[in-house]
């Protein structure tokens, strides 16, 4: 028998500006700080952050870490993806604070509205409507 997979634990990502980054995700996405350390054998800072449904973001610095290709459609993870109760509202929210947001489309398979900002270094972020 095959285990099956519970969820998605965490996702790791690792950011260019350390103190832009972690004002982004918890300041203005409201995500909640589990644990922050540094590990001065990396010079890294790990920020673990908690979201709404229990899963877990891992935000990491290291130093002059090289860019990641982001378009065109590189190979590799392509975004990360947020249900949110109410779109326009969450959409309201980012514009409000100067974040670009892609227009909003409609998932032909769903027929749920969905639509893409971008983190501090252009990650793809997708924010899905419930």
């Amino acid at each position: 028998m095959v285990a099956k997979l519970g969820g998605i634990h965490h996702v790791a990502i690792i950011c260019s500006d350390y103190p832009r980054s972690k004002a982004f995700y918890t300041k203005l996405l409201g995500l909640k700080i589990i644990a922050e350390n540094y590990r001065p054998e990396r010079e890294s800072w790990k920020l673990d952050l908690q979201l709404a449904d229990g899963s877990q973001l891992e935000l990491f610095s290291f130093p002059n870490p090289p860019a990641r290709p982001s378009k065109p459609e590189a190979q590799g993870l392509r975004h990360l993806a947020f249900n949110v109760a109410n779109l326009a509202d969450y959409i309201a929210y980012l514009t409000a604070n100067g974040i670009s947001v892609e227009p909003v489309r409609t998932d032909e398979f769903t027929g749920k509205a969905f639509t893409f900002f971008q983190d501090p270094d252009g990650l793809p972020l997708e924010l899905y409507q419930q």
